[in-house]
């Protein structure tokens, strides 16, 4: 009979004695990142590759400090590297709807935006002082004063000659008068009347004649009064350019490496001759304007000539890294402002807004994949603009061409990023497999462990790990027994006691609410029942359904039976999973057989009530229980199994082995010890295979055999393969050393047998017989039986048949 395990198999403690320090001050910090070599390895490659398309996709269980991981390594990777450029966007004097994008150096977009800001200045000083000097003063007077003589000689030439025609001609404010004359003096009425019809017309065609030539001469004088004005503009623009070339020559000067700058440097000159008079200042009795003039391009009077510096790395080292939390549209790909005038929104190239893709242009861009999915559209602009390596500024409206308001189309900039998502295996496996461009544009993946190896070395390495958590987090320090205890922790949330987990969320929890516990005791420093009452705290915090439910079988409510015998009983133990705590419950198993088909009918199936895991694991029985005891005549067994009062899904196929017992006792007509729970997965084969959630579920049996405070050895059987898995709490290990629990460790059908029915199992003889009163004799012969009822049966039925 295979005999129970020793206690130092259900628990490996952490020898402590090989830690060289007392309290994790003494602890030097971990200069290197444990556990996660693959992934190191795999980000090292993706930052390291500059080639298109090889971005990253780091995937983990969340909680496993993979953002932290990624941004210190990738912040340790980039800090050699070289800073790179400014972007800045300018106004397009062609087009102001299509502002320009420049590239600068590091630095020099700032550089630009000051320079750019001082010429403003000064030119507001300048031009008024040039338009005020005597120089262009003394030429618009001579303009005006040529103006004026060629006026006045024209008019006076008009009236001398009409004078020696007898037409007298004045000119007045209101307009001109001409009036017939005789001996160098006007008519009045009455010698005007006087006069014959003929001369009277006489007198008419001449002033006719003469208004013809004075309103010819008006137009004219309009055009000559242009023509000065044309003058006067063609001075201003020579003074102003002559007074401003100088101070645009040396910016060309300073940025002549720059083309792009030059052509923007030669537009601003002719754009401020051109609009000279907006730098002058307003004059005396003027209307009072509140609003800045607004040119015909739409811009206001100075703020054409600002320069948005959309992205400057003016103080940075290194290349930029960015995390974008809230991956929206604007957010990611930048966005247009509008501000209200008069009621109506307008815009320029001063309001265009950087998103997270400017920022981290020439560096890295960090986002959880999750939180970027969430997002409508995000995912295919993400991919176009790293697919054409520009960043296209636009409304999630134009990009979906809904938009039907006119807005800026800014410039396209050139995109040098690194993207790194992170998210759940999950999504990379859809992804990778249902979006073709994907596999493409993220050829890098970094796979983040959740566990490693507890080697001697590693726990070492684990507990530098725990002391930099603490000195990260200024919590108090940890004594060497307390970090073993955290080790020992580690190995228990992993399931594993040769492993420990790299999800160091759990761990810093764990500690944060140690160190509030030896805070509130007013300790300086964090001991293992610091640790100990830290972690039964988080069980409390969120057993209340446990405890529910193990009220309900102490009462009775919910039968388990953990005393006694019973044919075709036996006790399983299933795992009750809440998300941050899950649990062990039994749950008794019922078998019945009769003479039929050879079917074991799952009942949970059934009713759909069980999942696709636990059907197949029911057709194995089924399998097993033929080639084991009926190859020489059929299987003519009709069986149903049932998990007694359990009403909601059943999945996995760890019961399968107490569902064989259950029908080996029916068959067998042999009682099952219900002192004894069993857990394991079976294969055709008989061999028992390991299951999951081990130490909860010989935890939640241990507990209902407590509360039902019976003075009597209890146990549980369970896979061999699962011992290396056992970190049991401390009242199991006590309760077993003490005699009062046991727990067996099978790696084959038979194994079990023994240990729940008191009764061997048998080996077939070399006569192919199993020993007599065996269990499997006993099955055997009862499934003969059946087969022989049903062959008469059928053979019965035939007789009738041909009658």
């Amino acid at each position: 009979m295979v005999e129970s395990l020793n206690i130092d198999k259900l628990y490996k403690r952490c020898d402590c004695s090989k830690f060289g320090f007392k309290t994790t001050l003494e602890l030097e910090d971990l200069d290197e990142i444990i556990g996660q070599a693959r992934a190191l390895k795999a980000i090292s490659f993706g930052v390291g590759i500059k080639h298109e398309g090889y971005n990253l996709f780091v995937m983990g269980t969340p909680g496993s400090g993979r953002h932290t991981i990624v941004e210190e390594f990738i912040k340790n990777e980039a800090a050699n590297q070289p800073i790179p450029n400014d972007w800045c966007y300018i106004n397009n004097f062609d087009d102001s709807r299509k502002p320009i994008s420049i590239e600068l150096p590091p630095n020099w977009g700032s550089k630009l935006k000051k320079d750019m800001e001082e010429l403003v200045e000064v030119l507001k000083s300048t031009i008024p002082a040039t338009f005020e000097s005597e120089e262009c003063i003394s030429k618009k007077q001579a303009i005006n004063d040529k103006l004026k003589q060629k006026q006045e000689e024209a008019f006076e030439d008009i009236k001398e000659r009409a004078k020696k025609d007898s037409v007298a001609i004045k000119y007045t404010t209101t307009g001109v008068t001409l009036a017939p004359m005789k001996d160098g003096k006007i008519l009045t009425p009455g010698e005007y009347q006087s006069l014959s019809d003929k001369n009277k017309n006489e007198i008419q065609d001449k002033i006719n004649a003469y208004k013809e030539e004075i309103d010819g001469t008006s137009q004219q004088v309009v055009l000559w009064s242009r023509q000065a004005q044309e003058e006067i503009k063609e001075l201003e623009r020579k003074m102003t350019k002559k007074s401003v070339s100088h101070m645009i020559d040396e910016l060309k000067q300073k940025y002549k490496k720059f083309p792009k700058v030059i052509h923007y440097f030669n537009n601003v000159e002719n754009d401020v001759v051109e609009y000279a008079q907006d730098f002058l200042p307003p004059r005396e009795n003027s209307p009072i304007i509140f609003l800045e003039s607004v040119l015909p391009q739409g811009l206001s009077t100075f703020s054409r000539y600002n320069v948005n510096v959309l992205v400057t790395h003016e103080d940075d080292k290194g290349v930029p890294i960015i995390y974008e939390d809230n991956p929206t549209y604007s957010n990611l790909f930048g966005h247009i402002d509008h501000v209200s005038q008069m009621g109506t929104l307008v815009t320029d190239f001063n309001l265009i807004k950087p998103g997270a893709l400017h920022k981290a242009n020439g560096g890295y861009l960090i986002m959880n994949a999750r939180k970027l999915f969430f997002q409508p559209y995000i995912w295919e602009g993400l991919k176009r603009m790293l697919q054409s390596q520009e960043i296209r500024i636009e409304t999630l409206a134009e990009a979906l061409s809904y938009a039907s308001t006119v807005s800026l189309e800014p410039e396209t900039i050139k995109l040098d990023v690194k993207v790194v998502l992170i998210g759940e295996r999950i999504l990379y496996y859809l992804l990778y497999n249902y979006d073709s461009e994907f596999k493409e544009l993220f050829k890098i993946n970094a796979d983040f462990e959740e566990e490693m190896p507890r080697s001697e070395e590693n726990t070492l390495l684990y507990a530098q790990m725990i002391a930099m958590l603490a000195k990260k987090n200024s919590l108090l320090p940890i004594e060497r027994d307390a970090v073993g205890r955290v080790i020992e922790y580690s190995s228990r949330i992993v399931g594993d006691a040769y492993k420990l987990s790299t999800h160091l969320k759990s761990i810093n929890d764990l500690l944060f609410e140690a160190d509030f516990i030896a805070k509130e005791r007013e300790s300086s420093i964090i001991n293992k029942d610091d640790i100990n009452k830290a972690a039964k705290e988080r069980i409390n915090r969120s057993d209340r359904i446990k405890d529910m439910i193990y009220e309900e079988i102490q009462r009775g409510t919910i039968l388990i039976e953990t005393d006694g015998a019973v044919e075709g009983q036996v006790n399983g133990v299933s795992i009750i999973d809440l998300g941050n705590f899950s649990f062990g419950q039994p749950i008794k198993i019922t078998a019945l057989t009769r003479i039929g088909k050879g079917e074991v009918v799952d009942i949970e199936k059934e009713v759909n009530l069980g999942g696709p895991i636990h059907s197949k694991g029911v057709m194995i029985l089924s399998s097993y229980l033929a080639s084991k005891y009926a190859k020489e005549f059929s299987l003519s067994l009709s069986a149903t199994l049932v998990f007694e009062q359990s009403y909601t899904q059943i999945e996995g196929d760890s019961a399968s082995l107490a569902e064989l017992y259950a029908l080996i006792s029916s068959l067998s007509k042999v009682p099952i010890k219900q002192s004894f729970a069993v857990t394991g997965s079976l294969n055709q084969n008989g061999h028992i295979q390991a299951v999951g959630g081990i130490n909860e579920k010989i935890e939640g049996f241990f507990d209902v055999c407590q509360l039902k405070k019976e003075n009597h050895k209890h146990g549980i059987v369970i896979p061999a393969s699962n011992v290396k898995h056992l970190m049991l709490k401390e009242e199991v290990i006590e309760a077993v050393k003490n005699g009062e629990f046991e727990i067996y460790a099978i790696s084959d059908v038979d194994e079990g047998i023994e240990i729940l029915t008191g009764k061997e199992g048998g080996v077939r003889k070399s006569n192919g017989q199993f020993p007599k009163e065996s269990i499997n004799y006993l099955v055997e012969r009862r499934l003969k039986e059946l087969a022989q009822k049903s062959k008469g049966k059928l053979s019965g039925m035939t007789k009738t048949r041909r009658r």
